[in-house]
């Protein structure tokens, strides 16, 4: 049996403030429980050393602005590093899964990054997975996002992608940030289907959380069919963080992930330090490795505290029902998508940076392909906290881009030079795994 990896990055040196929930003792009373516990003396745990990423890899996902330097520290690129490594080790058949344990957080940045919001500056699962598909060819992914806040920004970068089954359940978006993850969130025109969302009401319980997984996420994974399956593996939806409203506790985790059973987990949110953490991150190991974990509990854990109400549970299935069943008719969707016509699908979107309070304006469009899924443009603009006026314009060919789209979208990019309304234009090319700037300013185009 092939062990299961693990890496440990606390990020010594970020932290948005010194008092901040996303700080680097989120991992610190986690590392020295599973040390001293000995976990990893064990030969069913392998332990794997951070490594850092390049700015290329950043590049594949994200268009920071003005650059990738303005927006990351080192510490972005080792967390990023970091989950690169155990993607190797999963895919090279070193181990037979993996935890990367790491921060800075990712899931809520979005493909266009002015800055930082939920935490994050850029999406390490992203990052990894595109790093993975170039590098091993794998084409379908499933991204099972298990934080208690919606995994917008994992969601918009692969809204448009019909090969990437994006599932989230979180803690209702009318009373938790980012406000978003309803169940009409379901994918752009020609991906329709490929976005689940389960929003569920506060104070679900372990009861559930897991029939949303045993009555949805595993059927529609057994039908998808993915090469590679990631768990955004936030630890939040306990009933103990301080950030969140949810009732799951370390065993629920535990049992979450023993049923899921991802190939890697990344970790994203998570606040109740002392109290939580240690207990869901050891769970989570305990279960990836096959240990027997019916014996993790939290100090204060008791189980006539967190009792599903008749009322939740029935409405949890009546969403499950009718989630599988948009999911089983997205063919026929897309289908009928195409059929409508018109070169270009349009939408205006106002994002808001609640770390930095930056308020951005993006008109995106999506070519509605016979062909395939499509390339997107994306017109945005915002302010920064130095004062400096951003509009910036982003192409970008996703890797299942068919020949005609791949050239009007490298077209575009010239067009868009030549234009001279944009501070910036960038072009994200991920056929030819080249990735372009133009600063308009100063007339120098970098490549990556």
């Amino acid at each position: 049996m092939k062990p299961t990896g693990i890496l440990f990055f606390p990020a010594f040196d970020w932290a948005i403030s010194p008092t901040h929930p996303e700080r680097e003792e989120r991992l610190l009373y986690t590392r020295d429980q599973v040390f001293e516990e000995g976990i990893m003396d064990l030969p069913q745990i392998r332990e794997y050393k951070p490594s850092i990423a390049g700015l290329k890899d950043i590049a594949r996902v994200h268009f920071c602005v003005p650059d990738i330097e303005s927006q990351i520290t080192e510490a972005h690129l080792v967390a990023v590093g970091s989950a690169l490594t155990i993607g190797d080790a999963v895919m090279q058949g070193e181990v037979k899964n993996g935890f990367a344990i790491i921060r800075p957080p990712g899931h809520h940045s979005m493909t266009v990054s002015h800055g930082n919001r939920g935490f994050c500056n850029i999406n390490n699962e992203p990052i990894m997975i595109e790093y993975l598909r170039k590098k091993y060819g794998i084409k379908k992914v499933a991204i099972v996002d298990t934080d208690v806040h919606h995994g917008d920004g994992t969601q918009e970068i692969y809204y448009d992608d019909p090969d990437v089954l994006f599932i989230s359940f979180h803690q209702d978006g009318r009373t938790l940030y980012p406000g978003s993850g309803f169940m009409d969130e379901l994918g752009g025109p020609l991906a329709y289907g490929t976005t689940i969302n389960v929003p569920l009401a506060p104070r679900t319980t372990d009861t559930g959380i897991l029939y949303v997984l045993d009555n949805l996420v595993k059927p529609l994974l057994e039908e998808f069919k993915p090469d590679l399956v990631v768990n955004s593996a936030g630890q939040d939806n306990h009933y103990s963080d301080p950030l969140a409203n949810m009732a799951f506790s370390a065993q629920g985790y535990a049992r979450l992930n023993s049923k899921l059973a991802p190939d890697i987990a990344v970790l994203e949110g998570g606040y109740s330090v002392e109290t939580a953490l240690p207990y869901i991150n050891m769970g989570i190991i305990m279960a990836m490795a096959g240990i027997d974990y019916s014996n993790l509990r939290e100090p204060d854990y008791s189980p006539t505290r967190f009792r599903e109400s008749s009322s939740n549970l029935e409405a949890i299935k009546k969403t499950v029902e009718t989630q599988l069943a948009v999911f089983r008719r997205r063919g026929d969707t897309i289908a009928a998508n195409r059929k409508k016509g018109g070169d270009f699908y349009k939408t205006h979107k106002h994002i808001f940076y609640d770390t930095e309070y930056i308020h951005e304006e993006q008109v995106v469009q999506l070519r509605l392909c016979p062909k395939c899924s499509g390339f997107r443009m994306i017109n945005s603009s915002a302010q920064h906290p130095n004062g400096k006026f951003y509009r910036v314009f982003c192409i970008s060919i996703p890797v299942n881009a068919c020949e005609e789209c791949q050239q009007q979208g490298r077209s575009y990019y010239k067009d868009m030079v030549n234009n001279g309304k944009f501070n910036f234009v960038y072009l994200q090319d991920r056929i030819k795994d080249e990735y372009k700037s133009m600063d308009m300013g100063t007339e120098t185009e970098r490549v990556l």
